[in-house]
């Protein structure tokens, strides 16, 4: 899946997320809004309570403003909102 550069520099708190893969299984079926990031993490507020979800381990889905679900890589995501808004992204294609 193409990602567009964008969405990799936006910051992510407010967004509905759900991880997809995770290396700790317990996780996978993790959903919920996204109230903290930190540069390796997320909290997402899930049946009100806040989970902790590292990014490098998982494989998130996004659900945007308008709807459309995007699929991103924790991987490319890793580092703090504010310096990957100001780093040019890596091409991934």
């Amino acid at each position: 899946m193409h990602v567009s550069p964008d969405i990799v520099q936006r910051e992510f708190i407010g967004f509905e997320a759900k991880v997809i893969k995770s290396s700790n299984p317990d996780l996978v079926v993790l959903e919920g809004k996204v109230v903290d990031e930190t540069r390796n993490t997320f909290t997402i507020l899930h049946n009100s309570e806040e989970k902790i979800v590292i990014k490098d381990t998982a494989v998130f889905h996004f659900v945007m403003l308008d709807g459309t679900v995007i699929e991103v890589d924790g991987k490319v995501i890793v580092g703090r909102s504010e310096d990957r808004m100001k780093k040019r992204p890596r091409r991934l294609w």
